[in-house]
């Protein structure tokens, strides 16, 4: 998986470029380009995941990644999600976080964009990085070092991951690390991937839907 990271990289820029040459209007957007970026990086990175799960050893891809809604309150964290939000962003109130410009806000300008980056953020995005972080690395280390350094130790390149959207200021990653370690905690409690996965839309959705009462 490490070894993907670089020609993950490299195939996001690549179709960053045909987008560019195929619609140059379109990926003059900063937004526009970021969000394919991201899309197709992930995209291979899952891909090589199910490559390596399903070929190489022969299980089954959700089982593999623990994927399951065999724990009980499944929806309760969907409940949860929201006071997990809410106290985090007040954290980061008080941590003093300085205002933050994301270009992949100007999406919310038109319809079809910002249909596309609620989808993208609320559900697309976590799912994927549960896959990776709680499904994928969580049960690495887990197996190697057991739960709580595990939750640790993913929760650390999930903040780092948004870094750059986030201009690498210390709150923001601070405050997404702590939401990485109560995501792994569902992990760890339940047993799956799905529970940490609905932990996360919410925490997302609360988040994305804050945003938008505050811009209007």
């Amino acid at each position: 998986m490490l070894g993907a990271i670089l020609p993950a990289l490299l195939v996001g820029a690549v179709a960053v470029r045909a987008g560019r040459a195929a619609a140059p209007k379109t990926f003059a957007s900063d937004a526009i380009t970021t969000l394919v970026y991201q899309c197709v990086f992930y995209g291979v990175l899952l891909a090589v995941l199910y490559v390596l799960t399903t070929v190489r050893y022969g299980l089954p891809f959700w089982q593999a990644v623990g994927w399951t809604f065999r724990f009980h309150g499944a929806w309760s964290f969907l409940a949860v999600s929201p006071v997990l939000a809410i106290g985090l962003s007040a954290i980061g109130v008080w941590l003093r976080t300085p205002p933050i410009v994301n270009p992949i806000e100007d999406l919310l300008d038109s319809g079809v964009s910002r249909l596309a980056l609620l989808l993208f953020v609320a559900v697309l995005g976590p799912l994927w990085e549960e896959v990776m972080f709680r499904g994928f690395l969580y049960a690495l280390l887990e197996h190697a070092w057991g739960p709580w350094p595990a939750i640790l130790l993913s929760a650390a390149p999930f903040a780092l991951i948004h870094g750059a959207q986030n201009q690498w200021l210390w709150q923001p990653l601070l405050v997404i690390g702590v939401a990485g370690v109560a995501f792994g905690y569902a992990r760890y409690k339940t047993g799956s991937t799905a529970a940490s996965a609905l932990l996360h839309i919410g925490y997302n959705s609360t988040l994305l839907v804050g945003f938008l009462v505050q811009r209007s």
